[in-house]
């Protein structure tokens, strides 16, 4: 497998060794060990999959505390999905990185915890595959709006108008939520 590096520190793109033939194709989608050994060892407790359609656009959301590292990844269609460094004290705070991910590229994108996460469906539709670091706690549950224009987050929109629920399109910007609601940076030893 090659892991990449995203601009933000332990933000990594994984390409999974694709094996095919006439047949089809086999991957390991994970394995302990092996993602361990690049930079992320991450024990999961939490599958989750959601189905979309075209524009839809989810995010930006995490939880603090009961943060939640992501490897996420898409089986159907294809998705601009992105992570924004929320972490209080970090030198990446309000920067963000992208990727595409798509059932034809078999990539998977590591959003660790600390990070805003969203995607935008750029396909007809799109499923959605993601493994958690966390149960889903909703009382911690915290988002920011997709479009805040300090964070300068590039959809790649073309002509559409994106698809949101109340809560993402009702979301506060960055710069509306206490710091003391966001999680703190600790810096690598």
């Amino acid at each position: 497998m090659k892991v990449t590096p995203q601009g933000i520190p332990d933000v990594l793109l994984v390409e999974p060794r694709i094996f095919g033939d006439d047949r089809g194709w086999f991957c390991e989608a994970w394995q302990q060990r092996r993602y361990a050994d690049n930079g992320i060892d991450a024990d999961f407790v939490q599958d989750n999959m959601a189905w979309s359609r075209r524009g839809t656009l989810r995010g930006l959301h995490m939880q603090h505390p009961h943060g939640q590292g992501k490897l996420v990844q898409v089986l159907v269609g294809e998705v601009f999905d992105v992570a924004l460094d929320v972490r209080r004290g970090s030198p990446w705070f309000g920067r963000w990185t992208a990727t595409r991910l798509s059932a034809d590229n078999k990539s998977q994108f590591w959003v660790p915890n600390g990070f805003l996460h969203g995607y935008l469906v750029l396909s007809d539709d799109a499923l959605f595959a993601y493994k958690c670091t966390d149960h889903y706690h909703p009382e911690t549950e915290l988002s920011v709006r997709w479009d805040d224009p300090e964070l300068g987050i590039q959809w790649p929109l073309d002509s559409m108008v994106p698809v949101l629920s109340v809560k993402d399109r009702e979301a506060p910007l960055l710069s509306e939520i206490p710091e003391a609601r966001l999680p703190s940076y600790t810096p690598p030893d």
